[in-house]
């Protein structure tokens, strides 16, 4: 599940740049086989010539990535063909892996899947390796950051930090802490509860999560300890000062936030531990966070979120280029994420802020008919940002010259929504992918691995890959997010009833 959110966010950010390099081999030949064998009406005889396709490329293209690209149980964002560049957020160094997806926890997650679906033991000794990795690295404040260094691992150390975990802000910006915490409580479960340093290591996650959660049910960017109480059952209000220069908080990153689906992942995540370990404050958890972006919802005329409140639930500045304002697409997350926590808690209570949101991001659609990243406050006029000197920022409300680091237009999904939102009131189950179209996926992936059982990807240029690596236009390289979402997908295929 935090899977499949965390991709739907990279995917739109990247699915115009990557591509599998279709190579000629035994697979391709076999999958050609297979679809010849369609034409001629031998539907058994090809399923089950797809299956047998489909469990070798699975161990063939695991055999390699772990065996070759993996360092101590971790992974990176992207790699070269040789395996000498590996890129995280920048080039990472020798002994580095990478925390936040898609990294570690996405690969070590998308292992699991291969193993539920295969019985294969080797899934779980990679995934047990990656979840390793992770609890080495975890913070004595109970999450992650978004790396962790192995340097030391072959010294026996314990933990980064020595004999004990390392001081650091456990964060949850770009689903850190969720990632790997919920790989970790799976993990757990697929042992048996018995490896018990990965055991320990995702109770004390799922502790200090649930300690991170403010009374009004929201959550800081970061933490070290557990959060202090702020006053709660306050409902968002726009600034009552001059937000443009006025109110700002260098320490934003501890008060309320919702940007780049922060609630999102931390929901998956609580329910799945909820799940595994029965544990009912979790489910409390969810429900008070379902309350809190309730509470959040700004009133009329902009019946949507921000990404950053102060205690007082006014928007506030985060980094210098993000203003306080309406936040379109954190807007479309949290709707997700409301209908997510009405399926799981039957409160359809969570349901009603939706309608008002959704009309308003339809009326607030660009010309070319996406959505600004940014409205300013009351008047709803999209906002931007233009480089000054420096790290200077500028507020504007000129599109024709901005920053390329930053995601400053997304694209409008109010109708998706909405279909979504009337079937959760409805209490209908969101539609699933059919066999046909997990089949024709699962042929279309199996053709695509190479001899040496590779994914290769090619940089077709023009968008922002994560971690924003600088490829040529042309270039090969390997990717962590299609490796997994290919072993999940033949994993899908093979488990489909």
């Amino acid at each position: 599940m935090f899977a499949a959110i965390a991709d739907s966010r990279r995917s739109r950010r990247t699915a115009a740049v990557l591509q599998c390099a279709i190579a000629a081999g035994a697979l391709s030949l076999l999958a050609s086989a297979i679809t010849n064998a369609r034409a001629l009406g031998a539907d058994e005889a090809d399923d089950a010539a797809l299956r047998a396709a489909v469990v070798q490329a699975m161990r063939k293209a695991a055999d390699y990535y772990c065996g070759q690209v993996a360092r101590d149980g971790g992974y990176v964002y992207h790699y070269t063909l040789d395996l000498q560049t590996r890129w995280g957020e920048g080039l990472a160094r020798e002994h580095e892996i990478w925390v936040q997806p898609p990294g570690t926890p996405t690969v070590g997650l998308a292992l699991l899947a291969a193993h539920r679906a295969t019985g294969d033991a080797f899934y779980l000794d990679a995934a047990r390796e990656a979840a390793e990795s992770l609890a080495f690295g975890q913070l004595r404040s109970g999450g992650w950051t978004n790396k962790v260094d192995l340097a030391s691992r072959s010294q026996g150390r314990r933990f980064q930090g020595g004999d004990q975990r390392r001081d650091g802000n456990s964060s949850l910006d770009d689903g850190q802490t969720q990632a790997a915490l919920l790989m970790m409580v799976r993990a757990d479960e697929a042992l048996g509860f018995k490896h018990a340093a990965l055991h320990e290591s995702a109770l004390l996650g799922v502790k200090s999560l649930l300690a991170a959660q403010f009374p009004n049910g929201g959550f800081p960017q970061v933490w070290t300890e557990p959060v202090r109480p702020q006053p709660a059952n306050l409902r968002a209000s726009y600034p009552d000062y001059d937000w443009r220069t006025e109110g700002k908080i260098k320490e934003y990153w501890d008060m309320y936030t919702l940007n780049d689906n922060v609630c999102g992942y931390v929901v998956e995540t609580l329910a799945e531990s909820h799940r595994i370990y029965r544990s009912q404050a979790c489910l409390d958890a969810i429900r008070r966070l379902g309350d809190f972006l309730v509470l959040a919802q700004l009133p009329d005329p902009q019946p949507a979120w921000a990404q950053q409140y102060n205690y007082r639930m006014q928007p506030i500045w985060a980094r210098r280029f993000e203003p306080a304002a309406v936040a379109a697409d954190e807007s479309q997350e949290i709707i997700e994420t409301l209908i997510r926590i009405a399926e799981l808690t039957g409160d359809k209570r969570y349901l009603e802020p939706i309608p008002r949101a959704l009309s308003y991001l339809s009326k607030s659609r660009l010309p070319d008919g996406q959505l600004a990243r940014y409205y300013e406050l009351r008047t709803n006029r999209p906002l931007y940002m233009e480089r000054g000197a420096g790290k200077e920022y500028r507020l504007t409300y000129d599109d024709s010259n901005l920053p390329a680091h930053y995601g400053w237009k997304w694209p409008c999904r109010v109708e998706q929504l909405e279909a979504a939102w009337r079937r959760a009131t409805a209490g209908q189950p969101a539609p699933q992918p059919t066999m046909s179209e997990l089949r024709q996926e699962a042929e279309r992936i199996v053709a695509g691995l190479d001899g040496e059982g590779r994914w290769v990807s090619v940089y077709a240029g023009g968008d922002r890959l994560v971690g924003q690596p600088k490829f040529a236009p042309g270039a090969t390289y390997l990717s962590s997010a299609v490796f997994s979402d290919h072993l999940e997908a033949l994993a899908a295929y093979l488990s489909f009833k």
